[in-house]
């Protein structure tokens, strides 16, 4: 089965083996967020759904080898 590449360049997986991701809606039109939420949405979010991660991990093949199932709450 080959990498998605497109997956690699969106989710990075960190050091302990959990999904990090950008968080989504902060390409433009950022115009009617207020500061506060544009600042909290500008961090890394780790990948809270253990389904999705099971999926992720199919889809990462060789980088999803150290990648836990576990979510991080």
């Amino acid at each position: 089965m080959k990498t998605r590449k497109t997956l690699t360049k969106r989710v990075r997986v960190t050091k302990n083996g959990y999904l990090v991701m950008k968080q989504t809606r902060m390409g433009h039109l950022k115009r009617k967020f207020d500061s506060s939420r544009k600042f909290r949405k500008n961090k890394l979010v780790s990948q809270p759904n253990a389904g999705h991660v099971k999926v992720i991990k199919r889809m990462l093949v060789k980088l999803g080898r150290g990648v836990k199932i576990h979510a991080k709450s």
